[in-house]
């Protein structure tokens, strides 16, 4: 085992899971997915009702955080690895017409069918972008809300995600985000497994670094609330869930 992550080979791995999504959602996975996922994380079945069918069913997310987020009318927000775009969908409802949702992805069978689906559904207010968490493709203070689903934990360089969204927020923007985090340390031998971190597994940072990280970068943590009715589903991930405590945190932030 190297003493060291493979990036490009997570890179790959990340990519070819959620390729696998985007086209074939009603494959087994190492996470639920799904409407009955979605509503009992926290989503409303009239919200649900009111996005594409299409991208409740490829919602593979791991927390709900729009409580969080304090979605105002005129906001701008970015979604950080959106996906199905399910998150972004949710967002467009409540920022309405005079705000806009912006999502950002790196796999291009996911980006093609959000845009495919917003189309369809004729939503204006939703774009969605291709670029990486870590090296954000937008200006300076363009948002005012940031929002992430289960996705800052396949960042190798999760100090420069924050990095980043806090540089795109605008002077008291909001941070709210979903994501997997363990109680403990875990040992290298996971932590440079690229398969594990694809898995939603090794990249999952201990919580009081991970909260450390968020404020170091320029963030205030608000909120940090556990997620206990998401679970992995395969044998894997639920040995490192036992093991070294990892499970879905809910967390609402703001700039300085």
């Amino acid at each position: 085992m190297s003493d060291t992550l493979n990036v490009d080979k997570l890179e790959r791995e990340v990519k070819d899971v959620y390729q696998a999504v985007a086209e074939t959602p009603d494959e087994e996975f190492h996470f639920e997915m799904g409407r009955p996922l979605a509503e009992r994380l926290g989503y409303s079945p009239a919200d649900l009702d009111r996005v594409p069918d299409a991208a409740v069913d490829s919602f593979a997310g791991v927390g709900y955080h729009y409580d969080l987020a304090d979605l105002q009318p005129v906001d701008d927000v970015l979604d950080l690895g959106s996906g199905s775009g399910l998150d972004a969908f949710v967002a467009a409802l409540r920022v309405g017409d005079g705000g806009s949702v912006t999502g950002l992805d790196m796999t291009e069978e996911q980006l093609a069918n959000a845009r495919r689906l917003r189309d369809e559904a004729e939503l204006e207010s939703v774009s969605f972008e291709s670029g990486y968490i870590e090296d954000l493709p937008f200006e300076d203070q363009t948002f005012d809300v940031v929002v992430s689903n289960g996705v800052i934990n396949l960042s190798a360089e999760k100090d420069r995600v924050f990095e980043e969204a806090n540089r795109v927020l605008k002077p008291d923007g909001r941070l709210a985000i979903s994501d997997i985090i363990s109680e403990t340390q875990m040992p290298d031998s996971i932590k440079t497994n690229a398969d594990l971190w694809a898995a939603c597994i090794g990249g999952a940072e201990q919580i009081n670094e991970y909260t450390t990280m968020i404020e170091t970068t320029g963030f205030d943590v608000v909120e940090v609330r556990e997620n206990p009715q998401y679970d992995f589903i395969s044998d894997q991930a639920q040995g490192a869930c036992q093991k070294y405590g990892v499970k879905s945190v809910s967390l609402g932030a703001r700039t300085r």
